[in-house]
């Protein structure tokens, strides 16, 4: 095992991202034959599962690794080592308590959230199906939450490659018990395809026990690099201040972590309650609230991984950088935020919506639906970014009050234009579901601007460097829609067979991808870290 190398920002943010986007395809790989095996109602039945598992998951860890990493970077730059492994300690001792609380109401009230989640709905998945899978999953809450522990800590030493590689370990892990677990129940041992999607969702607890122990063999070979072995002697009223900064800081990532799930789940939730009554059979209400809240998000993920990537490696140097007075370089890092959102995100997002026949066709198949409501989502994932980059920030700098207002906002504006946007779209002869996605618009738009304003007038954040790039990125921007105009008139979009579905994506990926790196190239390569472009031998 190697020794253990520091990450600058953009460096951290590289790797960070690089290896979430492996993990993020490798997860919609698996789809092709994981679909093939449990078909639409067996998807439908796994996203039940998970949705629950998330929001239990969210409440048990969610918030802990970057609170462990921010906690762990600032005491690392106040030079206080004792309080730091004090701190480690105590919360693994929390997350233990949260980890075995949250098993045991998700397990024991299984029927209560199945009935929640589908209340009257018939025709599709039974309440007893859904208590298995939401039962079996219940198991992942003793094990994952710890990985949030291990991570974050590694993290705010500014150790970013091994918590990043730890992600792919976990999704491999997970994704082999899915597909080798589902195939052998349903073809093998021929058993129904609940049982099917009951030991596919028992993957994300073996997954995370494999990247436990990935994680314990690489803190136990550099227990001097990291800390470890420290003997450390704090006072009661130390401890306490621990645990008070370990809250504090973790429940503004809770209440970001757990408002990207309550907008998925209040939409699925508001859907399966509204749509049949605008007509659509119990089957496609299902199929449609699946898309929503795990197929099609399933894209989404490919482009919020950058954010994510981006944060991981932003936490500990902003940290780092606040608590040193250096305002500069925070708005320097978070001007930089801005221009991967609009110089790689914003164009990556588009691409994909203006691509997404071909994009569905590849995965699941040809489909009504599932094409129509991710041409509208992914462009809504753009706003998504911004507001992940946005909250972490505002926590870096010990703003939760802001947070808690622009997401309350948000999730307000979300929950009360749910079912009078549908009941608009409907009646103006437009997919309900639309009203669904821009309720999310408004909702996370208003979050962003409530941010964006703040940062601004508050904490004299300069945007004059991002701005400069606008008039760039419009005229790229402006340039691509045409390629994809032209692409969609000249090749077989709505084609419904794989074949011709990824030469599609194949071949307007390249025209499309190596026309705007030409147009952008300059910009772009200033946000790559140093040691990237001596790798690929470009100089600055």
């Amino acid at each position: 095992m190697k020794k253990l190398k520091r990450s600058n920002f953009l460096e951290g943010a590289f790797i960070a991202t690089f290896c979430i986007i492996i993990t993020k395809i490798i997860g919609i790989i698996y789809v092709i034959p994981f679909y093939k095996i449990i078909g639409e109602q067996g998807g439908t039945l796994y996203g039940y599962a998970y949705n629950i598992y998330n929001v239990f998951l969210i409440i048990s860890s969610a918030g802990i690794p970057l609170a462990i990493s921010k906690l762990t970077s600032e005491y690392n730059t106040l030079n206080m080592h004792a309080k730091k492994a004090r701190m480690y300690h105590i919360a693994t001792k929390a997350i233990m308590v949260f980890s075995i609380l949250s098993f045991l109401i998700c397990f024991i009230f299984a029927p209560q959230l199945s009935n929640l989640i589908i209340g009257e709905l018939e025709g599709g998945n039974t309440l007893k199906d859904v208590t298995l899978v939401i039962r079996l999953i219940s198991f992942a809450l003793l094990v994952v939450p710890f990985l949030s522990i291990e991570r974050g800590y590694l993290q705010g030493h500014r150790y970013i490659k091994e918590p990043s590689i730890s992600q792919v370990i976990e999704q491999i892990v997970r994704i082999a018990i899915i597909i080798i677990g589902s195939y052998l129940c349903v073809h093998i041992f021929k058993l129904p395809i609940q049982y099917a999607v009951g030991i596919s969702v028992l993957g994300a607890c073996i997954g995370g026990l494999a990247t436990l122990i990935y994680l314990k063999i690489v803190t136990r070979k550099n227990k001097k690099e990291i800390g470890f072995g420290i003997e450390y002697k704090t006072t009661k009223k130390e401890d306490k201040e621990i645990i008070q900064k370990i809250i504090f800081y973790s429940i503004p990532f809770i209440i970001i972590s757990l408002a990207n799930t309550l907008y998925a789940s209040t939409d699925m939730i508001l859907m399966i309650k509204t749509l049949p009554k605008l007509g659509f059979s119990a089957a496609d209400t299902e199929f449609i609230s699946s898309v929503f809240t795990t197929w099609g998000i399933k894209f989404n993920t490919i482009i919020t991984s950058i954010p994510n990537g981006l944060i991981i490696s932003l936490i500990p140097n902003m940290v780092k950088d606040y608590t040193e007075k250096n305002m500069e370089a925070v708005n320097s890092n978070f001007n930089k935020c801005l221009k991967i959102i609009l110089l790689i995100i914003a164009p990556l997002a588009i691409f994909l919506s203006g691509m997404s026949s071909s994009l569905w066709n590849v995965f699941y198949g040809a489909n009504t639906y599932g094409p129509m409501i991710i041409k509208y989502s992914l462009i809504v994932t753009i706003l998504d970014c911004l507001y992940i980059v946005n909250n972490s920030l505002l926590q870096s700098l010990n703003k939760p009050k802001v947070i808690y207002i622009s997401v309350i906002l948000g999730i307000l504006i979300n929950l009360g234009l749910d079912i009078p946007l549908m009941n608009l779209f409907h009646a103006l002869n437009l997919p309900a579901y639309y009203g669904a996605i821009t309720a999310t618009l408004i909702g996370t738009a208003f979050s962003n601007i409530v941010s964006i304003i703040y940062l601004k007038r508050k904490m004299k954040f300069n945007y004059t460097e991002t701005i400069k790039s606008i008039p760039r990125f419009i005229v790229s921007l402006i340039i691509l829609l045409v390629m994809l105009f032209i692409f969609n008139k000249i090749l077989p979009i709505d084609n419904p067979n794989r074949l011709v579905a990824i030469i599609n994506l194949v071949i307007s990926g390249i025209f499309c991808g190596g026309i705007y790196l030409l147009i952008n190239f300059k910009q772009i390569k200033v946000l790559l870290p140093e040691k990237i472009l001596k790798k690929l031998k470009i100089s600055n």
